[in-house]
Order: structure tokens, then sequence, then C-alpha cells
């Protein structure tokens, strides 16, 4: 039987990987590092010098937030132990903040960092958002399906995608990250490597039209294991491979697939090129990181912030995602794990950017795929729907709480509605749209007020483009 051309591409990519290709972690890479010519961007040119940077930390599986961000006033805390029950974090579990404007609250006391930074006016929380179409107000507009909501509520594949996209309505694999490059990329002085940069490999968020992620590990740029550039002296078969790379990088393919393969094999080496020398110089002394998870990834986005000039960067996305949110059971000891490890990352990682003198260059922020039930079910809690955001960095209007935090009284299963935002269980509807959030943040990046739309089609149920107002006011210009 004559192969298909599917069959035929698919037999090329195993050949390819049984005599070498097997050896290469950039694989991804090299298919993803795109040959379409990208928008140009319609906003004016950078100054020289100028810099901007968005980290974005996905925190996977639904962080319970409001275990994270908890009120303090005497009512307000009152409320909150009510509804979560063995859930909640008594005072001494707890590190009380002073918002500007606001009654006292607190962060978990595994956050010592965070709540330093956001008292410096450094850091601030969005509360109570997420993935919306349009505005809800009640829980009788969600049982009665009078308003259009997201597909797939409480799903952690629908939410988790709809965060990275902000396209709740429908399902794609184009993310908001990817649609700021597509406009903002030929900002950039040098195209070898690309504008958004994963520590955790492919994903939606930076996924464009005509741009994806160029991905690295947290030890560096991903190259081909054994190749040399240069001849080295005493390594003959490291010379004899990439003596080998070198000639089929040269050669002409009739076929158009391997052809394109080649060119893509050959943009990504040039990428690991530029990328490694530019992130080899250590960072400044003082500057320490947690050997963790997030510690490690956010030590080589300071690297990569470090040697920006050398990669011809003026602007820059970066992405990590932590998993191992999904607290149904032990949420108190999960918690107490993992957030010191998030709060002493993110701590350590502006304390780079001071010593970079770039603090007020990069912003970064989190996202998760949705809050989670106020109420327990015994041991942990289940998916819900808004929740609480953290935001740090020197552009960011800190020490302050942007949007509305809910009142977190519960409504019973029948009779009176004490609380119109609960849909039940503290599944709060959420007050803040995730294209506010990420509207800020992209217009803080460059991204003109007249592109908003393309990028958030939604955004105009929530907020005017054209409102000399920004959507939430938690970045400075």
């Amino acid at each position: 039987m004559k192969p298909t051309a599917s069959l035929s591409r698919r037999r090329f990519l195993r050949q390819l990987g049984c005599t070498g290709m097997s050896a290469l972690p950039l694989l991804n890479t090299l298919v993803n590092l795109r040959l379409m010519q990208g928008v140009a961007s319609a906003g004016a040119p950078p100054v020289p010098g100028e810099y901007r940077a968005l980290v974005c930390i996905l925190l996977a599986g639904g962080n319970d937030s409001f275990n994270m961000l908890v009120p303090r006033e005497a009512s307000a805390y009152a409320t909150y132990q009510a509804a979560r029950s063995n859930l909640a974090l008594a005072p001494e579990q707890l590190i009380d903040i002073h918002p500007t404007g606001l009654p006292p609250f607190a962060v978990h006391s595994a956050m010592p960092e965070l709540a330093d930074l956001f008292e410096s006016g450094k850091a601030a929380f969005i509360a109570n958002v997420g993935s919306l179409i349009e505005p809800v107000q009640n829980r009788t507009q969600v049982r009665q399906n009078l308003k259009r909501l997201p597909l797939g509520l409480y799903s952690h594949s629908d939410q988790i995608e709809q965060w990275q996209t902000s396209i709740p309505h429908s399902r794609s694999g184009i993310g908001w990250g990817g649609r700021m490059a597509d406009l903002l990329k030929d900002l950039n002085a040098n195209q070898t490597v690309p504008m958004n940069v994963s520590l955790d490999g492919s994903n939606v968020f930076q996924t464009g039209d005509t741009v994806a992620e160029y991905s690295i590990t947290p030890n560096g740029a991903v190259g081909l294991t054994g190749y040399n550039a240069d001849w080295v002296q005493y390594a003959d078969l490291q010379n004899a491979l990439s003596s080998a790379v070198d000639s089929q990088l040269t050669q002409q393919y009739g076929n158009l697939l391997a052809e394109t393969f080649n060119v893509r094999k050959k943009q990504a080496l040039d990428a690991y090129q530029v990328f490694a020398g530019a992130t080899a110089p250590d960072l400044p002394a003082g500057v320490n990181f947690p050997n963790t998870h997030l510690g490690n990834r956010l030590r080589m986005i300071a690297k990569a912030i470090q040697g920006r000039a050398a990669i011809g960067a003026t602007r820059q996305t970066f992405f990590v995602q932590w998993g191992g949110w999904d607290h149904h059971s032990e949420v108190l000891e999960g918690q107490a794990a993992m957030l010191p490890q998030v709060s002493a990352a993110v701590g350590a990682f502006y304390q780079a950017l001071v010593a970079l003198g770039v603090e007020n260059q990069v912003t970064l922020f989190t996202i998760s795929d949705f809050g989670r039930t106020l109420t327990s079910n015994s041991r942990g809690s289940d998916h819900a729907w808004g929740g609480n955001q953290i935001v740090v960095g020197g552009a960011v209007n800190g020490r302050r709480i942007f949007g509305n935090y809910p009142s977190l009284a519960i409504n019973p299963e029948g009779g009176p509605e004490v609380n119109p935002l609960d849909t039940g269980r503290g599944r709060f509807i959420p007050t803040t749209s995730c294209d506010e959030f990420f509207a800020e943040l992209a217009l803080w990046l460059g991204v003109s007020k007249s592109n908003l739309s393309f990028i958030f089609p939604n955004l105009g149920n929530f907020y005017s483009p054209g409102s000399s107002a920004p959507p939430l006011g938690f970045l400075l210009s």
C-alpha cells in the first residue's frame, strides 16, 4: 500500500529520531520555530535602552487563593472562619498586611517575602478574578443561563486553557501572549531568539498565529547534544558529530518536509548559540535563588533578562508552570509546603531585578485554573471559579488590592440568597474578568489600545479600549 503524506511525515520524523534526533531535546523548539512572517507592530518604536518583560507563573491545578489572601477585619474574618470551617487559618497562621484604603488583610504565614513586597509597595493582589464572557451579577443568572458563561466551568482542561487564551466562549490553541508577540516581536532588534521564552515547554499562552515559544530548561538553552560550533582539540567524537550536522545543514533537500525541518533546525541552533552566550555570565554577587522548581526557573529568567542586550530583546514574555495545586485533600498541608516556595522564589527574583537595575521594567504575575470552594469536603476543597492573583514589580501600583474582594458568606442550599456571588459552596462569580487583568499587562508591555480587541475579543464587555483610564490601575506607566 502506498503510504499517505501524513504517514510519510511520521516515518520521516521517526527516521530522524533513529539517526540521532532522539538526542535533541530541542525537537519541540525546531517544530515550533515558525517560518511565517509576523504581523508588524502597531506601536511606536521603543526609545534606545527601553526594555519590558512579563513573567507568567501558572499555578496549575487551581490554587486555593482564599487561604492565600484572607480578610482580617473582625466581622469579615469571622465570616471567613464560619465558611471555611476546618480549612480556616488561625490568626497565628497569618501575616497581617495593610492595603491602602481598605481594612486589614493577611497573607498565609508561609509567604513572608510576599508580605514584605506588598508592604513596601512592590506587590499587589487582583481579587476575585476569573474567566468571564460578560458580567454576571448573581447565582440566578448562572442557574437559569441568563448570561453567557465560559465553556466548561470548574473543568481543569477548559479553565486552564481560558486563562491562557482569554477566549472563554470557544476553545482555542492561540494564547493572548502569542497574540501580543504577533504584534510586538518586530520591536526586537534581533529575531534569532523568539520574544516568548518558556521554561516549561509548549504552552498555549505563548502560541500565536505566527509565533511560538522558545523552550529552554532551568539550566539554559537546549542545544544539540554533543554539537560544537567550532572544532575542539582532542574531541574527535564531538567534532565528527558536529561536522556531520554542519554538512547536513548545507544540503539542499528536494523533499519539502525535510527542507523545512532542516531550516528550522538551523534556526534552533542559531538561537541556542545566541541564548547560551547571553546567559553564560553569572548574576551579580549576592543574588541567591532557592534550589526549588520555581527558584531555578526564575533564576534562569533573571539570567536571560541580564543578557537581553546580547539577545537583542526589547520586549519579552517568560512562562513558568508549576503543578500540584489540585488539593481535594490535605489542602492545609499542601499549601504549607508549596506557598513558601512561591514566596521565596518571587522574593529572590525581585531582589535580582533590583541588582540588575530593571525592577521597573519587569512585571511578574500569577494565574491558576480557578479558585476553590470555600466550604470543605472534609479534607480539602473542590473546583470553583473566581480567585485571587499576585502581581509583583517596580512598576506595580503596590500595597493595594484591585478589583472587589467578595463577601465570604455562603448561601444556604435553599432559602434566601445572602450572597449573590456565591453559586454554591463558596464558588464565587468573578467580579473582575481575566480580560481586564490581562489587558492592563498588555498595555504596559506596549500593545496599543487600538489592538486590545484583537487580543481580547470580549474586553469591550468590561472596559472601553478608548477610555483614558486603565482597565484596573495596578500598573504605573
